[in-house]
């Protein structure tokens, strides 16, 4: 199988021929560890990164706008965003909507022109896809990161918009309404693009529960979530979930929303609870732990949790997928460790 076939098999449930894995190295990881430490690991796992070329002398990331250290970036919705690292996302100190005076004349940034970061280019895009499929890789596209929620708080600021919620802010429903519209457009247009799966990440989860109580997510956002979500699931577009944290009281919420691959962080939610709520009943597309084992575990310790992942979640008709992100807290040592035990976890147990 391609590695697009793979993929689509394991999210269907229709016998992949391995379990799909990838790894990369966040911005600020190229940054601690530099090219040549980074693409030396790169170089011996051919699994992960088939026809690696090195970087040359020298050679450092460019950063999108709004990870860029001591550069205040103003997105598309006019939320000003600082970052003390490159290469990491940073957070918002200035929200337009922190009062509500603000709201009227107030405006969404065109859809045609911008993602919610930044301008964009359809064309550029449609191109990319047009690519993608030329090349027998995977024809993927996606709304912005924190494209509804996270947007809400990023206008009105947290605490305002968990006020709101409770307080049934009657302009709150209009400003949602104004957020989904946006992101309603995108959806259509990367459909018309011929995206053969779509991504709607939003993180909701803190390290412990979700940011927003299932009865605050049912009233406020799972209408517009399944709203966006239908036109890819009529088409036959893989709908494609990513949520950080600790979202286990909104999972069944959320596979209501029609997902078809949910990604979420293994350690925060428990393998032993996706086993018993999530398998086989959606593609789970397992984000590796990021905080405790790879950065201060031993690669024995990486490798044990990588066969005990596979052990429990995998299953030979499909519905996992494994993604590891590496940060620059972990050690050259152990990033190398996993990118090994990824590679061998791809065969079936």
């Amino acid at each position: 199988m391609t590695e697009r076939e793979r993929r689509l098999a394991a999210v269907r449930f229709r016998y992949p021929d391995r379990i799909p894995v990838a790894m990369d190295f966040t911005g600020d990881c190229w940054e601690r560890h530099g090219s040549a430490a980074l693409d030396r690991i790169m170089a011996d796992h051919p699994r992960l990164w088939p026809g690696h070329r090195p970087k040359p002398p020298g050679w450092r990331p460019t950063h999108a706008p709004w990870r860029r250290a001591g550069v205040p970036y103003t997105d598309s919705w006019g939320c000003l965003w600082e970052t003390i690292a490159d290469g990491t996302t940073g957070a918002v100190v200035r929200h337009p909507l922190a009062d509500w005076s603000a709201f009227e004349g107030f405006g969404p940034p065109d859809p045609a022109a911008q993602d919610g970061w930044g301008a964009i280019d359809w064309e550029v895009r449609k191109a990319a896809l047009r690519a993608a499929r030329e090349s027998g890789r995977l024809a993927a596209g996606g709304l912005r990161h924190g494209h509804l929620f996270l947007t809400l708080t990023y206008l009105r600021g947290f605490e305002n918009l968990l006020f709101d919620m409770a307080d049934e802010e009657p302009r709150l429903g209009d400003l949602v309404a104004m957020i989904e519209a946006f992101s309603a457009e995108h959806v259509r247009r990367w459909l018309a693009l011929g995206v053969e799966w779509l991504g709607y990440p939003e993180d909701l989860g803190m390290q412990v529960g979700p940011m927003l109580s299932p009865a605050q997510f049912r009233r406020w956002i799972q209408p517009s979530y399944q709203r966006l979500m239908a036109p890819a699931k009529d088409r036959g577009v893989v709908v494609h979930m990513h949520c950080d944290g600790d979202v286990r009281d909104l999972a069944e919420d959320l596979l209501d929303c029609g997902v078809d691959v949910l990604n979420i962080q293994d350690e925060v939610n428990g393998i032993d609870w996706m086993r018993e709520n999530l398998r086989g009943r959606v593609a789970i597309h397992l984000d590796i732990d990021r905080q405790h084992i790879p950065v201060h575990g031993r690669p024995r310790d990486i490798e044990a949790h990588i066969r005990r992942v596979v052990s429990e979640l995998a299953d030979p008709r499909g519905g996992l997928l494994l993604h590891a992100s590496v940060g620059p807290s972990v050690p050259l040592e152990n990033a190398a460790a996993l990118a090994t035990a990824l590679e061998n976890s791809c065969e079936w147990p």
